[in-house]
């Protein structure tokens, strides 16, 4: 029986933590979306010579740090959240 339960408690965990990388995935994507655009469109406008790699660095910078930023903080709040939920049950 306690390993069963002790499974059952492993299994909860896994699931809280597939549920809080896909909410870290989803929150990510979506601020790298945002970020890329609000990034692309001043810096495209403003330059003279065009499409050039430092732009396409610039913007895919900024949105890799806007994804890697949300995503961590996003994992980190879920967590969080379900792991009072789960303390205080």
């Amino acid at each position: 029986m306690a390993k069963n339960a002790a499974q059952s408690s492993l299994d909860q965990r896994l699931a809280m933590a597939k549920r809080c990388s896909h909410e870290g995935v989803k929150a990510g994507a979506k601020a790298a979306v945002v970020a890329t655009i609000a990034t692309a469109i001043p810096t495209c406008k403003n330059s003279a010579l065009g499409k050039s790699p430092s732009q396409a660095l610039i913007i895919s910078t900024v949105a890799g740090a806007a994804y890697f930023i949300v995503a961590d903080k996003t994992v980190l709040a879920t967590a969080r959240k379900n792991s009072f939920k789960q303390n205080h049950h």
